[in-house]
């Protein structure tokens, strides 16, 4: 595989962020900060987003650390909606697309290199062209849309729970 000891640190991290986000959308359907699996998405991922900068297979700048940087700014918008509009529920909507956008984010590189990887010696892809590496995007994409679709009726849900209990409590 020949990961340097700090893609081997990348990876490892990476597969926690990946692990709490999952463990995030079957708990709570969301990527949710208030918890331990969101706030282990959290930091693993600004942690895996950092040391994405000083890994390059191609050598120098490339699509790769675009990717990181953005997910960067993805994660500290969610973030920022979290921590200071707690009382939004409009930035709810806004928080949870950009939690669930930025992990779909991560599973571009993440699907790349596991593909053109894994298993050692015969990988499932040649190289990022791959057909298999396309259609798991397909696949991926529906998914994703799938989920933003469920996040937004779940939270109009929530949001017009609350502002039910708020109109009882004002009444």
């Amino acid at each position: 595989m020949n990961l340097s000891g700090l893609g081997v640190f990348h990876t490892v991290i990476g597969l926690t962020a990946l692990l709490g986000a999952v463990l995030g959308f079957i708990s709570y359907g969301k990527i949710n900060l208030k918890v331990l699996s969101g706030k282990l998405y959290f930091y693993a991922t600004v942690i895996t987003s950092l040391t994405a900068l000083g890994i390059s297979k191609q050598g120098g700048f490339n699509a790769g650390h675009i990717f990181s940087l953005f997910i960067l700014v993805l994660v500290a918008v969610a973030y920022w909606l979290h921590a200071t509009k707690k009382s939004s529920t409009k930035a709810r909507y806004f928080e949870n697309f950009l939690w669930s956008f930025s992990f779909f984010l991560s599973l571009v590189p993440t699907v790349n290199e596991t593909f053109t990887r894994v298993p050692i010696g015969h990988p499932l892809a040649k190289d990022i062209n791959d057909p298999i590496i396309g259609q798991t995007f397909l696949v991926l994409v529906v998914l994703f849309i799938i989920a933003a679709v469920f996040q937004y009726f779940k939270q109009k849900k929530i949001n017009t729970g609350l502002g039910s209990e708020l109109k009882s409590r004002v009444q």
